[in-house]
């Protein structure tokens, strides 16, 4: 007996033990009112607390709390609450956190408090490359990966012309560079490009210039709220009627709900997630979308799926300790409603299946947020492509 309670006693107390503070506290930095609130906000924190409710409440006997902070896409506001979070209120892990130049500064503060921070809805590719980090993971997408595998896809399908309106900003310009080298190398070529200022009230001369190239495929890069404007404007100016196509490299479901299906119908993009995919999907979707009245993007799923995947690390681990949890985050491979034979690579990007859709007509949607046609599986390797060398976690 007394041996019994010995092994007992140096097993499950000192698993206990292992969480500091006795809390695990995950902070949800996010846009909660302005421009990325919708694929973001409050869905971003509904679905973490999703995670946490499913998972029990707890981990390790001790209790999981979910905080909220608003970063209003600005980077110094970001770091602010971030260094709070970390330094006065004992924050375990943040998420989410829209907009690259955001994300950037949240994971310099990250590394300096040597804490945890998972991106979602940022998609520069420097996070898992030159500025990789051993406490910093991309969960959902990058910039490499929606581009290339738009533009493969689209050029099997005999989209061998392409004509890019891009938002000229770094962003747009490495959407552009990644998706022209795709086509060129697949035998297509790249006819021009107009690089329309951010947030361009008037997109028609840019339109106009695209429509007239004759470029079998207008290519999109750039995100809110240009995309959605070109979207609309291509449908205005018949751009679908005379046979061109419009490719989004970057484009949500909401943003699709937004602009309607008579504006959007046809217009090709490249997702990590579609609701309507199969049952798993639809399942956990319809759970979200009863608290939030709206289906969720990919960005919102992917902390859900983030969050639970650092819970289950931190119960099996028996400890909350930032480089213990992530080495065991990427021992097991991510298969759950969000990710398709998804890993957590060794430059802690969570590589995955994408697909390619199509969006419907109005006359092909059967019931309210059926938007897309599944056109392609792509696989996470073909999509995000080889580690980074610039990244100093990659084995040489």
């Amino acid at each position: 007996m007394l041996a019994a309670f010995a092994a007992a006693m140096s097993s499950a107390p000192a698993a206990l033990a292992q969480v500091s503070d006795d809390a695990v506290k995950i902070g949800v930095l996010t846009d909660m009112n302005g421009p990325a609130s919708t694929p973001t906000g409050q869905g971003s924190v509904t679905a973490a607390q999703m995670a946490v409710d499913d998972f029990g409440g707890t981990v390790l006997g001790k209790p999981i709390s979910v905080l909220v902070g608003d970063h209003q896409l600005k980077p110094d506001i970001g770091a602010a609450i971030a260094r709070r979070w970390y330094d006065t209120e004992q924050v375990d892990l943040i998420v989410d956190v829209p907009v690259s130049a955001v994300g950037l500064a949240v994971q310099n503060v990250a590394n300096e408090k040597k804490k945890m921070f998972i991106t979602h809805s940022t998609g520069a590719a420097d996070f898992h490359g030159k500025f990789c980090s051993p406490y910093a993971m991309q969960w959902v997408f990058d910039t490499h990966a929606l581009a290339v595998g738009t533009a493969q896809e689209v050029v099997k399908r005999g989209g061998d012309s392409w004509f890019f309106i891009t938002d000229d900003y770094a962003f747009g310009h490495s959407l552009e560079k990644d998706a022209s080298e795709v086509v060129i190398k697949n035998g297509g070529k790249v006819i021009g490009s107009v690089r329309p200022p951010f947030a361009t009230p008037d997109l028609s001369s840019f339109i106009l210039q695209a429509q007239a190239s004759k470029a079998k495929i207008i290519g999109i890069a750039g995100g809110p709220p240009n995309n959605g404007n070109e979207i609309k404007t291509a449908g205005e100016f018949g751009v679908l009627k005379g046979g061109q196509q419009m490719a989004a490299l970057l484009a949500l479901i909401t943003d699709i709900h937004s602009l309607g299906l008579k504006a959007a119908q046809g217009l090709l993009l490249t997702t990590s997630f579609y609701w309507d995919m199969d049952d798993k999907t639809r399942e956990w979707s319809k759970r979200y979308f009863a608290k939030m009245n709206r289906m969720p993007t990919m960005w919102q799923a992917g902390v859900y799926s983030s969050v639970m995947h650092y819970l289950q690390a931190i119960k099996e681990g028996g400890t909350d300790e930032p480089l213990k949890v992530a080495a065991k985050m990427r021992e097991k491979p991510i298969e759950d409603f969000f990710a398709r034979n998804g890993t957590l690579r060794e430059d802690n990007l969570m590589v995955h299946d994408l697909m390619l859709v199509q969006v419907k007509s109005p006359e092909e949607s059967k019931y309210p947020w059926d938007y897309y046609k599944i056109l392609a599986k792509i696989s996470g390797e073909d999509a995000f492509g080889p580690p980074n060398p610039a990244c100093p976690l990659v084995k040489k």
